[in-house]
């Protein structure tokens, strides 16, 4: 089956974070989002995988070239000028003929981390005779999101779609159902996009769906699903994995309860370590250094002498010096934290172009 991976946004609601790496490339647990999206597609039989890119484009082709998840073959489609969601699925059965002419195919986001179950939803998909299906779940902030409201509220599963809002104003919303940006088409749909122009699926695609009268389906899921869109949201989800609510199989031993440590790290007898915390391959933690719960470090981070990181994240390659006291932090790769301050709430980023 074939799916396509919308990687081409900005993503300025994640800035600092996105100034030098681009969205789908932002590490969740020491992996990018995206890569966690591409294991989920190839656990539910979507193994030919077509991705657009646009900003920093280099950062996501050449990961993918270089580690190419096994089982799966992954394209590439670049965009000169941003197309829109619609108008990159657009460019790519074009310029690509990557979609069948009569099999449905996925589309998802590249910044979505979740557990839907894909199986579930193209079953629902096909017995439905439906043109499009989108997958939608509760939250409690409708305000960011597609609104939807389904002819039958009640119904399991879903049903055909009454009503559809893009991101109506803060208490307007007409249900706290939301599209999560998760959809199956039959090939159908790409005649309703213009070719060469902006065009979105929530603004444009949506909204001609219903008003031409075509069978639009919301299938249910109360599975795991987060837009990884904003600082609050990426901080959120590395939480959710310490809970337990987000399920990620890691690379590391597990080296006691709540604790994975990657091979080869040096951790001074002095330490202190107190899980749950997830520490990358080949760290240093220096005397006296204390990393407390729910953090996580990626590889080749260097902890300092009596410097203390508690609830933070770090991003492969950065370097926290002696006596320094991280909470709450992101710091990004390759960057380097100074001696005896103290961050709380703080984000750290490199100012130059960095590798992930």
């Amino acid at each position: 089956m074939k799916a396509m991976i919308l990687a081409a946004g900005v993503g300025s609601r994640l800035d600092p974070l996105t100034r030098n790496v681009p969205k789908p490339m932002v590490p969740v647990i020491n992996k990018p989002v995206m890569e966690h999206i591409v294991h989920l597609l190839a656990r539910h039989g979507f193994t030919d995988i077509c991705c657009n890119t646009h900003y920093l484009a280099e950062h996501i082709e050449s990961y993918f070239t270089q580690y190419p998840p096994e089982g799966v073959t992954m394209q590439f489609n670049r965009e000169e000028k941003l197309l829109g969601t619609a108008g990159g699925v657009k460019r790519v059965a074009q310029e690509r003929d990557f979609f069948s002419d009569d099999e449905p195919f996925l589309v998802i986001g590249g910044d979505d981390l979740t557990a839907v179950d894909l199986t579930a939803m193209m079953e629902f998909h096909r017995s439905s005779g439906a043109l499009a299906t989108i997958a939608l779940t509760m939250v409690s902030d409708p305000s960011q999101f597609g609104v939807v409201v389904l002819e039958d509220m009640l119904a399991a599963h879903g049903s055909p779609i009454h009503h559809f809002v893009e991101k109506p104003p803060r208490g307007r919303a007409p249900s706290n159902l939301v599209n999560t940006g998760i959809y199956i088409f039959e090939p159908g749909v790409l005649d309703l996009i213009p070719a060469g122009e902006f065009y979105d699926f929530g603004k444009q695609v949506f909204p001609g769906l219903l008003e031409a009268g075509k069978r639009f389906l919301g299938y249910r899921t109360e599975e795991y699903w987060r837009d990884v869109g904003n600082l609050r949201e990426y901080r959120e989800c590395h939480d959710d994995f310490f809970t337990g609510d987000l399920k990620i199989e890691l690379d590391l031993p597990e080296a006691g309860e709540g604790l994975w440590i990657g091979e080869d790290c040096q951790i001074h007898p002095t330490a202190r370590v107190d899980g749950p915390c997830v520490i990358g391959q080949r760290c240093m933690i220096g005397p006296g250094a204390i990393i407390q719960e729910d953090s996580v470090l990626g590889d080749d981070c260097v902890i300092g002498a009596g410097a203390t990181v508690l609830h933070s994240i770090l991003w492969s390659r950065s370097r926290v010096e002696p006596g320094t006291h991280l909470e709450d932090c992101i710091v990004g790769f390759n960057c380097h934290v100074y001696s005896n301050a103290a961050i709380f709430h703080g984000t750290v980023v490199s100012p130059e172009p960095a590798s992930s």
